[in-house]
């Protein structure tokens, strides 16, 4: 009897489950619904307020994980589960975007994993390398803008980087960059020996510096080393080469680079979730996720004390000394936000000319390697990766109408190959998709506080 009850309860706990699901569903339904009945009887000065005040509120904030639990969304929510699960991945944040709408935002496992805090699309994750794409946009802004040219020099008395710390060079070679050059990683350096922004120990050492370092300490001691190959001849993947992209947008703005990518691109378009990333741990952002690395993997040395050994998630890489190359953190709603600005789909104004756009994405046309992109397949695919300690991510551009978005807060042993797993989980999985809602969660606004704004109108 006693076994009889407990099987009931169990079964009617399912149930309740199974109900309460399938009413957030409704509910869900329904806010864009009398959302849009309520936009539709408004005056237009009301609408247009609303409207205002509803987009100073990050994206983020306005969505949640049950927005995109829909049955249809299955071979996403199961791809993503098992591959967080075969590597141990603690947490992940997933976007997507068909024909210009947000159809899908949500998190999967845990933002902190000791405190059980589960992810939700409001999370920032550290974005590494695709930082550079930010940093790419930023400077081909400033070229459509004619405030800089792509075939200036920068370094030399007549380059845009000509302060006397600059000028101790014995390589002339180093006045034949361009800003092209740096773009395109064509630059002169390669990591035959190490990659600079990695290298602040040894820095230090030879220079007679004190840690941490800045990134002018670090280029000093670049330009004094010289040039591994003539500028323009071949193309070596150079984070120093973005970093150093990033002193150039504030030689010629006079702004601090984040301020200027702030400023002039993501708040314009309503963006406010996409932040220069801090080292340690106590620095994080309230809505950041702890970063977790691949199991027995050795500590390293601080970059502010080499007495001390450290996780590499929390002082054992500079962050923000990377900056421009890999310093950005961002939510998967926000960086999707950016993407729809430069993917070339005219359902959402781009910040920059097709002609820009499409030459950023073709290494025929570049003269070396993508601007700011990863890569392109010559079919009208993007992809931009980050990998670094604590973080695997990816962001996509698909011919077919596709954008998305994968955040991870964990390393793994695969390294850079992670982000070729995922980006086969996240095609195979949007294949399987049958039918896609018609709904835009950049638009969306959630219940309470649709029925708080409207109250006050």
């Amino acid at each position: 009897m006693k076994l009889k009850l407990k099987l009931n309860n169990l079964l009617s706990i399912r149930l309740q489950k199974k109900y309460l699901k399938v009413i957030l569903q409704v509910l869900t339904i329904l806010a864009f619904f009398f959302w849009d009945v309520a936009m539709s009887s408004s005056g237009k000065s009301d609408v247009d307020k609303f409207h205002r005040d509803v987009q100073l509120i990050p994206l983020s904030l306005r969505l949640n994980n049950q927005i995109s639990d829909l049955p249809q969304f299955a071979p996403i929510d199961q791809r993503v589960n098992q591959m967080l699960e075969r590597h141990r991945i603690r947490g992940a944040s997933v976007a997507v975007m068909k024909d210009g709408r947000l159809v899908y935002a949500r998190g999967f496992g845990f933002a902190d994993s000791e405190n059980q805090e589960e992810v939700k699309p409001k999370h920032l994750f550290r974005v590494a390398s695709i930082s550079k794409l930010i940093t790419g946009v930023a400077v081909m802004k400033l070229a459509e803008e004619g405030i800089l040219n792509l075939d200036e020099q920068v370094f030399g008395h007549d380059g845009i980087l000509s302060d006397s710390v600059f000028l101790h060079f014995t390589d002339q070679r180093i006045e034949q960059i361009r800003v092209r050059n740096l773009l395109n990683h064509s630059a002169g350096w390669n990591r035959i020996f190490g990659d600079q922004m990695f290298m602040q120990h040894e820095i230090a050492r030879q220079m007679t510096l004190e840690l941490p370092l800045n990134l002018s300490q670090v280029l000093e001691f670049s330009l004094n080393k010289g040039l591994h190959f003539k500028p323009g001849t071949r193309t070596s993947y150079s984070n120093l080469g973005y970093a150093v992209l990033g002193m150039i947008v504030e030689k010629r703005t006079g702004q601090s680079y984040e301020e200027y990518v702030i400023n002039e691109i993501l708040k314009p378009a309503g963006i406010h979730d996409i932040l220069q990333g801090k080292n340690l741990l106590e620095e994080k952002y309230p809505n950041e996720v702890v970063y977790y690395e691949q199991r027995n993997l050795g500590k390293a040395v601080s970059v502010f004390d080499s007495s001390i050994l450290v996780p590499r998630t929390y002082g054992g890489n500079d962050i923000e000394l990377l900056g421009a190359a890999g310093g950005w953190v961002a939510t998967a709603p926000g960086l999707m936000q950016f993407l729809a600005l430069i993917d070339g789909d005219e359902s959402i104004p781009d910040i920059l000319s097709r002609e820009t756009l499409e030459m950023m994405a073709n290494p025929l046309l570049t003269g070396g390697h993508p601007i700011g992109w990863s890569g392109s397949d010559g079919r009208g695919g993007w992809w931009r990766t980050g990998t670094f300690a604590g973080t695997s991510a990816i962001m996509m551009r698909q011919p077919n109408g596709y954008n998305w978005i994968v955040l991870t807060n964990t390393s793994t042993w695969k390294g850079i190959r992670m982000s070729r797993e995922i980006s086969r989980e996240m095609q195979t999985a949007l294949i399987e998709i049958e039918q896609w809602p018609q709904y835009d969660l950049f638009q969306y606004i959630e219940p309470k506080l649709l029925k708080r704004e409207l109250a006050l109108q």
